[in-house]
């Protein structure tokens, strides 16, 4: 439409999500449509990361050539980078393909949002998690999504002086919580099952709650804890603020979806929720950010595992 060479900007933990886009969208055998991909490099090999992003690390570049994507990594200085830039979108113009360029770990100063909606709410995202579990009950199982909620939800259980065996941390695969407390719920009926979403990660995969209406689980409750933004990755909007889960829900096949933005009113939502019958769903607004001292699960992703598979075979 504009004769220009699109920008894509992604972390190298959504690159899996292009695959079938670049392979059989944009490719050269396909509609040969050129792209600029630029992409965050988190777990570069020899660099400290979170698990999740270890093993994407690793295959970051071996994925870039499997596809036939000629790849750069940014150069720090100004005429370098600006080299690596202008030699890819060459490729990309007269070669009519995608592109990548790849940028290391503080390559770029810290992101700054600008001209976005404050999301004034009341209640912290902290608050409101500890709000939800201190009204479950010891058989409830949680999926929680991945970032900065799986993170408050260990440190809340930490405080509380509890186990940590109740909850899957789905640390990476943003988007996918409710597909995995779905298949829970649908293996354990008697179980209820709760998952902690955000709004970022319920819009990367919105038709996941079309399969939950549809399969009509009594037992499968989602909390929505909707801030407007991604949270853990900067700050950068979200359309959170501006659709409307409940009736999105709703529309789905949900029995029940309410929106709480009042602190002293989410415990009886809350109640409400886990006597509902479901599929039915909980949306909590809350501010954006964190605690600066915000501490990471202390337990390695294959520890949580077993926990939680021992406590669901109990």
């Amino acid at each position: 439409a504009t004769g220009k060479v699109p920008l894509v900007y992604l972390q190298n933990s959504g690159q899996g999500n292009t695959i079938n886009p670049l392979l059989s969208l944009a490719d050269r055998d396909v509609y040969s449509i050129p792209l600029f991909l630029l992409i965050g490099w988190r777990g570069e090999p020899g660099t400290k990361d979170e698990p999740q992003h270890v093993k994407q690390g690793k295959v970051t570049v071996s994925l870039l050539d499997a596809m036939d994507i000629p790849h750069r990594v940014l150069l720090p200085e100004p005429e370098g980078a600006r080299r690596c830039v202008d030699d890819l979108l060459e490729i990309a113009k007269t070669e009519r393909r995608p592109v990548a360029l790849m940028v290391r770990k503080d390559t770029f100063e810290p992101y700054q949002p600008t001209g976005q909606r404050a999301a004034d709410f009341e209640m912290t995202r902290e608050q409101a998690i500890e709000a939800v579990v201190a009204a479950l009950g010891e058989t409830d199982a949680i999926v929680s999504t991945t970032g900065k909620i799986s993170r408050e939800l260990y440190e809340c259980r930490d405080r509380a002086g509890q186990g940590h065996q109740q909850e899957f941390l789905t640390v990476g695969s943003m988007g996918h919580a409710s597909q995995i407390a779905m298949g829970i719920a649908l293996a354990q009926p008697k179980r209820q099952v709760f998952c902690l979403d955000g709004d970022g990660a319920m819009l990367m995969h919105m038709g996941g709650a079309a399969i939950v209406g549809a399969a009509g689980l009594a037992n499968f409750k989602h909390v929505i804890l909707n801030n407007g933004v991604h949270d853990s990755v900067g700050g950068m909007a979200t359309a959170g603020l501006q659709v409307s889960f409940t009736e999105i829900v709703k529309a789905c096949g949900y029995t029940e979806a309410w929106r709480v933005e009042r602190r002293e009113d989410l415990a009886e939502r809350v109640g409400q929720l886990r006597s509902q019958r479901g599929p039915a769903m909980l949306e909590v607004m809350v501010q954006r950010g964190a605690r600066a001292d915000l501490g990471r699960p202390k337990t390695s992703p294959i520890e949580n595992k077993t926990a939680f598979t021992d406590f669901l075979s109990r």
